[in-house]
């Protein structure tokens, strides 16, 4: 009861202040997802699958940049110097809950709506969808993110992501092989628990990717296998940021634009193994 005494108190106090000004910040996030790659019946060498395993590690942990006001917010991430002996940037198949999201993310909190512009196979999309409204738990736990006191809260959410595992499987020989692999899917499906630290201290119901609606900023949250932590807040920074929703791309909705990908990663797949999975399981 204290605590829900204190968040309310702080909210308001700090509403207030905010309110009497035209505020902007930018937060800064770090983005790790956990990877396990089956290499399945190929024949690839040990210093090979360790090489492939450390690219499938590298373009997954990322920095992205949310620059937010009162209302809406871009959300991008931050581009890395290809590192000396790195092919590529060191790009590979990405599994976290974020994975769908390459290009900027604008949220638009007054209207709970999200436009993302996507970069699939060399065409531009641009999702316009409306925002998923997660329902929080929120619970008296706290800690220190930075100079912030932030406090937990939990949500059940339905997670789509894609298998490279069997996209990338090398095919096997005979009927029983064919029939085991029309059974693996290209994406999987489960329900995972939410775990979001927020912070009152900015009272905005804006977060890292789609993350939203609680009563302050989230600064960290995690599912099954990513976590994404805040490592840097600037408040109203010298230059004006301009937050601009994306307009460029092939307007689709989320669900199209998933059926629309989930085709091109069977297409991925048939290529593959049409090839006789001659690749050796490269994944970029």
């Amino acid at each position: 009861m204290k605590y829900n005494w204190f968040v309310a108190f702080m909210i308001v106090f700090l509403s207030v202040g905010l309110q009497a000004q035209d505020f902007q910040g930018k937060a800064v996030y770090q983005s790790k997802t956990q990877v396990n790659f089956d290499f399945g019946n190929r024949n690839i060498p040990e210093d090979r699958k360790k090489d492939m395993m450390a690219r499938i590690k590298r373009a997954n942990e990322k920095t992205f940049v949310l620059n937010f006001d009162k209302t809406a917010s871009i959300y991008k991430e931050e581009e890395k110097l290809e590192q000396p002996g790195e092919r590529g940037g060191g790009r590979g198949p990405r599994f976290g809950a974020m994975a769908g999201i390459d290009g900027d993310l604008y949220k638009n909190i007054q209207e709970q709506r999200y436009l993302i512009k996507n970069e699939l196979l060399g065409k531009i999309f641009l999702i316009d969808d409306e925002l998923e409204a997660l329902e929080w738990k929120m619970g008296s736990e706290s800690k220190k993110i930075g100079n912030y006191t932030a406090f937990k809260a939990t949500a059940t959410k339905t997670i789509k992501r894609p298998n490279m595992s069997a996209i990338f499987r090398r095919p096997g020989r005979g009927e029983e092989h064919k029939e085991e692999e029309k059974k693996e899917e290209e994406f999987t499906i489960k329900e995972v628990e939410i775990v979001a630290w927020y912070t009152p201290e900015i009272p905005i119901n804006q977060g890292p990717g789609l993350y939203w609606g609680l009563p302050g900023l989230i600064l960290a949250v995690n599912d099954d296998i990513t976590t994404i932590v805040c490592s840097e807040i600037t408040m109203n920074p010298s230059e004006k940021i301009e937050i601009k929703a994306p307009t460029k791309g092939k307007k689709v909705t989320q669900a199209e634009y998933d059926e629309i990908s989930q085709e091109k990663m069977k297409e991925m797949r048939e290529n593959f193994r049409n090839r006789g999975g001659r690749d050796g399981g490269r994944a970029n």
